[in-house]
């Protein structure tokens, strides 16, 4: 068995693997330690330990925005190739009990996910969880969030790139901002403190927008926190249209003077505050100033390969593995040495915008 479970290991591990670690250009990361690596489920050879696991419930969105879909859409996985709600909370435990402690659900748009309330309960209710996130475009958020709450969804991110109806129809390919908007007050008013709200910024897009997405902060809990825009397959991605994380403060700073708050060791954002204001504001720098050493992360797809970094091709089949009647044994095993193969950072911008990757919308934002 335990020479069976090593054939099937290497062989999920190696699934659009990138090359041995040992042998990639120095853009890809350094080699791993795999002595290292076996020293925790979830930790890699650089001493991370990932404690943070976002699953996505679902391809399919009722947006359609430029930077994540395809213009010409995508061919969806089959149902029946997409993990059941069985697999996802049978995951969901697994990684609890190794020591993730935080569990987003995303999309697609997860609450298009049939049985959402039933899938969150079942996860918030496991030993270990302590936070149970989402990630919403908003616009079926005012129906579903009552149940949600009740059910243990306890911090809650909220899409949003525009608050101009004309724009939101042109990014999105949709109308709905007043939808989105009445659900940002009515996840205030149920007492999601802070209210995240999630800005992928793109010059000539939304870039004029900063000081009043800045200006929702001032008598309200909401933690404003703006996306430097990144390549995935499909998004016609160009660096033109990329506003650094300096430029944005730089213009924000304009209007209203930032103060730097505190950041944990595993956090995405680089948050400020304007004194005065309840909110605050935060900037995800991925493209020029990565927070890689600092990574706590690891990703399902709704058709449940395990991804260990967002930018990376490599990717395990947990399903396959379930499906063929994988131990919970089995499955820490192909965990384990799928994150010991973690990269210490990510290829940089333009290495990325040149490789192949799934776009974002079948990743999960």
């Amino acid at each position: 068995m335990i020479y069976e479970l090593k054939l099937l290991s290497e062989s999920l591990v190696n699934v659009q693997s990138a090359a041995d670690p040992a042998r990639v250009p120095d853009g890809f990361g350094l080699p791993y330690d795999a002595a290292r690596s076996n020293a925790h489920i979830l930790s890699d050879g650089f001493g991370r330990l990932h404690t943070y696991l976002r699953i996505s419930l679902v391809e399919h969105c009722n947006l359609r925005c430029r930077y994540c879909m395809p213009d010409d859409g995508l061919e969806w996985t089959p149902d029946e190739q997409l993990l059941t709600d069985e697999e996802i909370v049978r995951l969901a435990s697994l990684f609890a009990r190794a020591g993730v402690s935080k569990i987003r659900l995303t999309g697609g748009e997860p609450l298009l996910r049939p049985r959402i309330e039933s899938i969150a309960g079942a996860i918030a209710a496991l030993p270990g969880i302590r936070t149970l996130a989402m990630t919403t475009n908003g616009l079926l958020l005012r129906r579903k969030l009552p149940a949600l709450q009740r059910a243990g969804l306890n911090l809650l991110n909220l899409s949003l790139d525009t608050l101009r109806p004309d724009r939101f129809e042109a990014i999105t390919r949709r109308k709905g901002l007043h939808l989105v908007l009445k659900a940002l007050d009515v996840a205030l008013e149920m007492g999601y403190h802070p209210l995240k709200v999630n800005c992928v910024v793109m010059h000539g897009i939304n870039d004029d927008e900063l000081t009043d997405f800045v200006a929702l902060t001032r008598d309200r809990p909401i933690e404003v926190r703006f996306i430097e825009f990144m390549p995935f397959d499909g998004n016609k991605w160009d660096e033109r249209q990329l506003v650094s994380y300096a430029d944005m403060k730089s213009l924000i700073e304009r209007l209203f003077p930032l103060t730097r708050s505190r950041n944990g060791p595993n956090d995405t954002s680089r948050t400020y505050q304007v004194p005065g204001f309840v909110g605050s504001v935060g900037f995800i720098t991925s493209m020029t100033d990565n927070f890689c050493e600092g990574c706590n992360r690891l990703r399902i797809t709704a058709d449940g390969h395990l991804k260990v970094c967002l930018f990376g091709r490599s990717e395990v089949c947990l399903r396959d593995a379930m499906r063929s009647g994988a131990s919970d044994r089995d499955l820490e095993e192909i965990i384990s040495l799928a994150i010991g193969r973690k990269f210490a950072r990510h290829a940089g911008m333009h290495a990325i915008a040149a490789s192949r990757n799934r776009p974002m919308i079948q990743i999960g934002g």
